[in-house]
């Protein structure tokens, strides 16, 4: 990949980064608060879907659509990506979290007597939405984590079905946002994480080491499982 193809797939990253924590955490925080119009939890983990599933079909032609840093990291741990361009995608994909908080923050202020809440800030033990303990939220990072990479990497083999990709990954992490959402509201993503944490309610910032380590964890996990258990010879 040459600098310009490189440049490229950074502002795909960016933007598709930006897109996943817009839609995601903007229907979490601007939808979901107002229990009339009825989306729920279930309308959360579907918008995360939906952002990964649009934005995989417009953008992982250039990029891959990774837009979440353990992605690129597992993807690498797996050989399916160059740990040279990892820095980059990691740094790309941060920066266009931390502008789609900026946007949803203004957004969402944008109005008299505005209340932010926890904005999509994930959180354990007090600040977790069903009261799970940080070792809960600790497992459920890690294990979901890992079984995203395992999902991503098997349908995007080259034994996998073409085409059909983006809509197993779009409706995998749906799966795991109705799952784990009253856990922690959901990582699997640090930079979906970090972005939300930089606007939100001050404990967002100080437990946003787990949602790092264990979703890195978990994407290493996954990819060793991947290479050592499950790959085949042309993949």
């Amino acid at each position: 990949m040459n600098d310009r193809s490189f440049g490229k797939a950074l502002a795909a990253e960016f933007v598709g980064t930006f897109w996943l924590v817009l839609g995601g955490c903007g229907s979490a925080v601007l939808a979901a608060a107002f229990p009339q119009l009825g989306i729920g939890f279930a309308g959360v983990a579907l918008a995360f879907g939906l952002t990964v599933l649009t934005g995989a079909y417009a953008l992982g032609p250039i990029s891959g659509g990774h837009f979440n840093p353990a992605v690129s990291l597992g993807l690498t741990v797996a050989g399916r990506f160059s740990a040279n361009r990892l820095p980059g995608y990691v740094v790309a994909q941060v920066v266009g979290a931390a502008a789609a908080a900026a946007v949803l923050y203004a957004i969402a202020t944008g109005k008299a007597g505005a209340q932010i809440g926890g904005f999509a800030t994930n959180g354990y033990g007090e600040h977790s939405p069903g009261g799970y303990s940080m070792n809960a939220a600790l497992v459920t990072e890690v294990v979901m984590t890992a079984v995203f990479l395992l999902v991503i990497l098997g349908v995007t083999a080259r034994r996998a079905a073409a085409g059909f990709g983006g809509l197993a990954i779009g409706l995998c992490l749906t799966l795991i946002h109705l799952i784990s959402i009253p856990v922690d509201n959901t990582s699997v993503n640090p930079a979906r994480s970090t972005g939300v944490a930089l606007f939100g309610p001050a404990y967002a910032a100080s437990e946003l080491w787990l949602f790092w380590t264990a979703p890195l964890v978990g994407a290493v996990l996954g990819a060793l499982i991947w290479r050592l258990v499950l790959a085949g010879r042309d993949d």
